[in-house]
Parts: C-alpha cells; structure tokens; sequence
C-alpha cells in the first residue's frame, strides 16, 4: 500500500531559518496499533503557529508536518477499535508536535488518540473548536465544577478575540453568563457584541500596574487566556470565593502576585491542560460542545482557508491581528 498526499511542510534551512511549502508525501504502511486518517479539515492555533516558525520547544525534529487538530475518516486501520469509514477527531497528545499533524491529508495516529466524531457535529464544526475549542469547553466545565453559576456575576474573559477566547465568549453567553470580554483590539467590538458579550473592556484599561494586592471585585469568575499581569489583575479583581482558569501565556510566563487573594477572599486558581488529558473527561467535554454548549453562531467563530493560505494566518497570529479561528479545509 502506497499513499501519495499533499501536507504543508516546514524545513529547517542551512542557515538556521525555517521555511513552509506544500509537498508531496508518502505513506507506505501503518504499525500496529494505528490508524490512517483520510483529513477533511484541521485548524490553526498559536501551537501550530510555533511549530511552523522552527520552536524547538514544541518541535524538536524537521522537516515536520503541523496541525494539532483534525477530523476526517479513518481510511486504514490496524486496530480493534476502528474501522474503514468512522467518523472521527483527534485534538492533543503528539499530534502536530512531533507527529506529523493535520496540515496534511493523511495523518497516522495511536488508536488512544482517536474520538468518535459526535453524531450532532460535522468535521468543520469540531475544527471549528479544535484544540482552541476543547480548551475553552474545559475551562467552564472547571468554573462549573466549582460552583459558578450565571446568578454569582460577570465572568471575565481575556484574549476573548482569540481561538480559547471567542469560543468561551460564545459558549457562557448561551449558558446565559454574563461576559466582559477583554480585549486590546478596539476594531474587534461588533465581533465581541455578536458573539454575546455584554460587555467589552479594553486591555490597557483593565490591567492594573499600581501594585495593589488587591483591587475593587468586578467578577465572579474569570477565563484567562494571555498570563502574565492580564492574569494578575484578574486574580485580584474578583469577588469572594470568585475563580479563575489559566491555559496561556501570550502575555508572559510569570505570575506577580500576593497570597492575599487566595486567603483572604477564597480565590481559586485552576490550571488548564488540553494535552494530556484523559478519556473520559475528553469525552465529557465533546459531549458538551456538540450538544447544550454548542452556540449558534458557531460557524461566525471561523474563517475558511486552504493549505496555501496558512502562510497569511500565521503570520496574522504572530502580528496579534487574528480574530476568532482559522479552520483549514484539507
């Protein structure tokens, strides 16, 4: 069996820089226990962005295929667990890190990593969540889990142009939160607005360099996208037993701040990780985002592209101009 396919693939150069072109590939078997996927669309995130640019600390070794998300068909399997013609998704683990991901038509991945598509999605609509989605599904499944409901206040949300950001937008103005969604980008207000933001709050007027330990409460609850002081002001931003969940770091990789929040005013702090997490609460999460979570006005989240259009959106994330997802129709 020989597969000849298309993939988007990044070189590192003789002179240490890093190009991406589309090649063409080769498959010529599948190692037990894996499964060939036919990709029918994947999406771009900042990872893949990283990945593109030559970071060594998401890709060790090139030439490497990108794409930490994809849906499509499993076209060959040698495992128990699927079959010629299941529907499915992949989101996390290796994938697009150091496993040629989804900016290729073929990727071939552990049977562990595979989910069945769920029956209320079609492929774009779970690229359209991708990674980015998933991630945001996590977040308010934790303020869930910790007791934040729409009658505690306003959720605030940083990065909320973003891929996280925009979905969780979405996602608690149907759950019927209120949401501030906070961002640098004045132009980015109808696109906040028609996602269900109640409010939109400028970065440069939100992040707080007085040195307070504590500031005036403004939210019951906080999804955080950036890091760094964005995530500071937030933690001392909100009310009593008021929570707030982390999963980037766009705006720095340190936390300056006080233990005061934490013990003075109950304040919770929850890491969220995408990567590695397992089955089940994968599982849980998707089943959420494909039924009572999932917005109407998902498909406005996203902006179509090919392959040959990821040079432009990438270099869009790293000049901080993208707004909402990118799904790449493979």
């Amino acid at each position: 069996m020989v597969k000849i396919f298309k993939a988007l693939e990044t070189a590192e150069q003789i002179d240490g820089t890093y190009t991406s072109k589309i090649v063409e590939k080769q498959i010529e078997d599948i190692p037990e226990g894996k499964v060939l996927v036919k990709v029918e669309y994947s999406s771009l995130n900042y990872k893949d962005a990283l990945s593109a640019k030559g970071n060594k600390g998401v890709t060790r070794k090139y030439p490497h295929t990108p794409g930490v998300d994809a849906a499509g068909t499993v076209e060959i399997s040698s495992s128990s667990i699927w079959k010629k013609g299941d529907k499915v998704l992949v989101t996390g683990f290796d994938l697009g890190m150091n496993t040629d991901g989804g900016f290729g038509q073929y990727i071939i991945v552990s049977e562990e990593w595979v989910i069945k598509l769920p029956t209320t999605l079609s492929t774009k609509e779970a690229m359209i969540y991708g990674t980015a989605g998933f991630t945001a599904g996590l977040s308010i499944q934790a303020l869930i889990r910790n007791g934040i409901t729409p009658e505690n206040g306003i959720i605030a949300v940083s990065g909320s142009t973003g891929g996280v950001g925009s979905v969780a937008v979405a996602i608690l103005a149907k759950l019927g939160f209120q949401v501030a969604a906070i961002s640098s980008k004045d132009e980015a207000t109808p696109f906040l607005k028609a996602l269900g933001a109640s409010e939109i709050t400028s970065r440069q007027d939100f992040e707080d360099k007085s040195g307070k330990i504590l500031l005036k409460p403004r939210f019951a609850a906080a999804i955080d996208t950036v890091g760094g002081n964005i995530l500071a002001t937030l933690i001392k931003s909100l009310h009593y037993d008021g929570v707030v969940t982390t999963c980037g770091m766009v705006g720095g990789g340190e936390l300056n701040t006080t233990v005061f929040p934490f013990i003075l005013k109950g304040i919770q702090l929850i890491g969220i990780d995408s990567v590695e997490i397992p089955l089940e609460k994968r599982l849980s999460v998707w089943e959420h985002l494909s039924t009572d979570w999932k917005p109407q006005q998902l498909n406005d989240l996203s902006k179509e592209i090919s392959l040959e259009e990821l040079h432009e959106y990438i270099d869009r994330i790293f000049s901080g101009k993208m707004q909402g997802r990118a799904v790449v129709k493979i």
